[in-house]
């Protein structure tokens, strides 16, 4: 489960990257061609925290927080397939500014749920480890 959580983490980092890059891109009118890849990259990202919030409950993660994770990629495929219906006159750029904010807590989300998996497996110390450890360093 471990190797799942860091390669779907990972997915969600790099996807986020892709699609900050592209969203400047796009605000500054150019390379508008690559919106598929925009679509595709959102939608990989959006996988990818789904992945995350499944492993998250499977390692007994609150259930709370996966299903806001699971809700918030709902949220966001929505958004970031309906935002260039929304609000098409001068105040369009609101609409782009809360796409933005829901794709960086997309991955801010993914990043709690990563962190709360790889805590869930950590192997619990004894008291035996933790005074062989500080005779060790003491």
């Amino acid at each position: 489960m471990k190797i799942a959580a860091t390669i779907a983490n990972t997915l969600t980092r790099l996807t986020g990257v892709i699609q900050i890059v592209l969203g400047i891109l796009f605000w500054t009118g150019n390379a508008l061609g690559l919106i598929p890849i925009h679509i595709l990259s959102g939608t990989v990202l959006v996988l990818s925290l789904w992945t995350l919030a499944i492993l998250a409950a499977r390692a007994g993660v609150q259930p709370g927080l996966v299903a806001l994770a699971l809700i918030w990629g709902l949220i966001t495929v929505a958004l970031g397939l309906t935002q260039d219906r929304i609000m098409v006159n001068s105040a369009h750029w609101i609409i782009q500014v809360v796409h933005l904010l829901v794709g960086i807590g997309a991955v801010g989300q993914a990043e709690a749920l990563a962190a709360r998996i790889k805590r869930a497996h950590l192997p619990e110390k004894t008291a035996s480890d933790q005074s062989n450890q500080n005779r060790q360093t003491g």
